[in-house]
């Protein structure tokens, strides 16, 4: 079989990021763009979506912001007919959209519970649900849901957060399964602590990082590129047979 060299390009692809109003995912849209991709921008602050695409515009990207509440399951298919229309096409589903909460088990609420499987799990389950019916149509996509090192073991104060993203991890295999044979792959991307500004209070104080270092065989945290180097590898042909698998960005934490 003739060898080619790897395509990591999304020239002419149409990616979709949930929760791009900050953080990963908003660096996230911006590295799409990057490797080619038009992007669709969904969050609840279309504000914030404005500026980002206000950014990727004076790059001489293209991207267009949607509002969407990911718990809403109308609002999310009626978005996903929408950037379809918009754009030609759904090329590729960024699941990023997600909450995280620590709470000792003892203390955990109902309402804890229902307010990050809502997002986590919930809201990511019916966004590939959307997508995927219009990607099966297409016969191609590519799916990337957002997981966590949680999502592959146990961190203290984090039963309802890694139920979730135990939870993603699974979803993910499954819809790998029903899908890649027409065409639709499906994968997970699971980070170990990245620095962000909404991350950034806990990792500057030095005591706190202290102690995650001590987790973390390659003696750092990460950052939004280690993130998006694995979203772009999974979305671009060269991960095109990559299916139902979590891609750990994690430094070696589950390792050990």
């Amino acid at each position: 079989m003739e060898s080619k060299q790897p395509n990591f390009s999304l020239q002419g692809q149409v990616a979709v990021v949930t929760g791009a109003s900050q953080g990963i995912g908003y660096g996230l849209a911006k590295f799409l763009v990057g490797a080619g991709a038009k992007v669709a921008v969904c969050a609840r602050n279309l504000n914030t979506l404005e500026k980002l695409c206000s950014e990727i515009h004076a790059d001489g990207g293209e991207a267009k912001a949607y509002a969407l509440d990911v718990t809403n399951v109308k609002q999310i298919e009626s978005v996903m007919k929408a950037i379809q229309q918009d754009f030609g096409s759904l090329d590729i589903l960024v699941n990023n959209a997600g909450l995280g909460a620590n709470h000792p088990a003892t203390e955990v609420t109902e309402a804890n519970w229902d307010e990050l499987m809502d997002v986590n799990l919930k809201g990511l389950f019916f966004c590939c649900q959307a997508a995927g019916r219009i990607m099966l149509a297409q016969g191609h996509g590519r799916i990337i849901n957002m997981s966590s090192q949680a999502g592959e073991v146990g961190i203290r104060e984090h039963a309802v957060y890694s139920a979730s993203k135990g939870g993603v991890n699974l979803l993910t295999k499954v819809l790998a399964l029903e899908w890649s044979a027409r065409g639709v792959t499906v994968n997970a991307v699971a980070p170990t602590f990245i620095y962000t500004p909404g991350t950034a209070e806990r990792l500057d104080d030095p005591t706190y990082l202290a102690g995650v270092l001590n987790r973390l065989p390659i003696g750092h945290v990460g950052t939004i590129t280690d993130v998006a180097s694995a979203v772009i590898y999974l979305a671009s042909p060269a991960g095109g047979m990559v299916n139902g698998t979590v891609l750990l960005v994690d430094g070696g934490w589950t390792a050990q």
